[in-house]
């Protein structure tokens, strides 16, 4: 597509809100204001958004913002009368006096920008792809859920009574998760120690219940992507999420122009000279810690996973030996534990503050 005003007489910008959505069409060869409204979101709406359309221009395109969002609804309708929609990004709301809000102004930019920009965005697709979305967000909070109901599981139990404490004693934070879910009340306990075992079991039930969520959304990311892409799961170390984090960015084929889109979608562009780098930009956040997880590495080799390969150097001369690696952190041999006599008998891990890994 060379330009949008070869293919529409008029272009119909929306800003997407909540509760109302606004309007403006604009004409495709001048930029002029051809008509305003703004519909409340609802069906009744959308359809007065069609009539508005229609009696405007029989050749048109819509630019819609938030389509994934609070233009979904809008979005989907448009696509059922294959309507042409281009997705555009929602602006950075500037600061207005007394809180005021010139959506039809909006409008009017988002349809002007569609018209300026030389490569057009369409929206995601629905089904399988609108699934996966669906399952991955429910997986994410199920998980980020879960790991700080675990974290705040086990700082109680540093601070707990001792009667408490001594019943975790040397085990690992899973086995704390299944320890505290079984803790029963005894009535003989005062009040500050019956209190800190009531919520420990409660903390730990959830931390359970929502590992379970977790793998279930899991499963069913896993059965559908065996159905829609089965050739992703193949490639190395991409698993059920990874390959469903990747179809919700790729969504249909075209929506990704290159392979270089795609690397800047994911972060993984090479990087320009000083020189000539644009200001700071980032991609889609989970993209790019999809395409992190999967390795881009050679194929693993004994010899290469023990030796580095010698690093190569001017006139030929002989690669000389890397200096052993240092540390920051203090050596067995230097520590306070080795320095002072003290006891080697290994610590408890409720008293030393570390990073809780997950129960799944």
């Amino acid at each position: 597509m060379t330009s949008l005003s070869e293919i529409a007489e008029a272009v119909i910008g929306v800003d997407t809100h909540v509760h109302t959505h606004s309007a403006a069409a604009v004409d495709a060869r001048t930029g002029g204001v051809l008509g305003e409204l703004t519909v409340e979101a609802t069906p009744e709406g959308y359809q007065a958004l069609m009539d508005f359309a229609d009696a405007r221009s029989m050749l048109r395109a819509w630019a819609v913002e938030g389509t994934g969002g609070h233009g979904a609804g809008l979005a989907r309708l448009l696509a059922r009368r294959c309507e042409v929609v281009l997705e555009l990004d929602r602006p950075e709301r500037a600061r207005r006096r007394n809180g005021a809000k010139p959506d039809p102004l909006d409008a009017i930019r988002a349809a002007r920008e569609a018209l300026s920009r030389a490569k057009l965005g369409t929206p995601r697709s629905n089904g399988e792809r609108q699934a996966l979305s669906v399952l991955l967000a429910a997986r994410r909070s199920a998980v980020d859920a879960g790991t700080d109901a675990q974290r705040q599981l086990f700082s109680l139990v540093i601070a707990a009574p001792e009667c408490l404490r001594a019943r975790f004693w040397g085990q690992k934070l899973p086995a704390m998760v299944r320890l505290a879910a079984r803790l029963r009340i005894s009535p003989r306990w005062d009040a500050e120690t019956a209190t800190t075992a009531r919520v420990l079991r409660d903390l730990a039930q959830r931390a359970l219940t929502l590992s379970g969520e977790a793998a279930r959304h899991e499963k069913d990311i896993l059965a559908i992507v065996r159905s829609w892409r089965p050739g992703l799961l193949t490639q190395p170390g991409v698993g059920p999420i990874v390959a469903a984090t990747v179809l919700c960015a790729w969504s249909h084929p075209g929506r990704i122009r290159s392979q270089a889109a795609f690397a800047m979608l994911a972060g993984a562009a090479p990087s320009l000279p000083a020189a000539a780098r644009p200001p700071p930009a980032t991609g889609s956040t989970a993209t790019e810690t999809a395409s992190s997880t999967a390795p881009c590495t050679p194929p693993y080799s004994a010899a290469s996973a023990t030796t580095p390969p010698p690093r190569p150097t001017p006139n030929g001369a002989p690669p000389r030996a890397r200096p052993p690696a240092r540390s920051n952190a203090a050596s067995s041999v230097t520590s306070p534990e080795t320095s002072t006599g003290s006891s080697k008998t290994r610590p408890n891990p409720l008293d030393i503050h570390r990073s809780v890994p997950s129960i799944r």
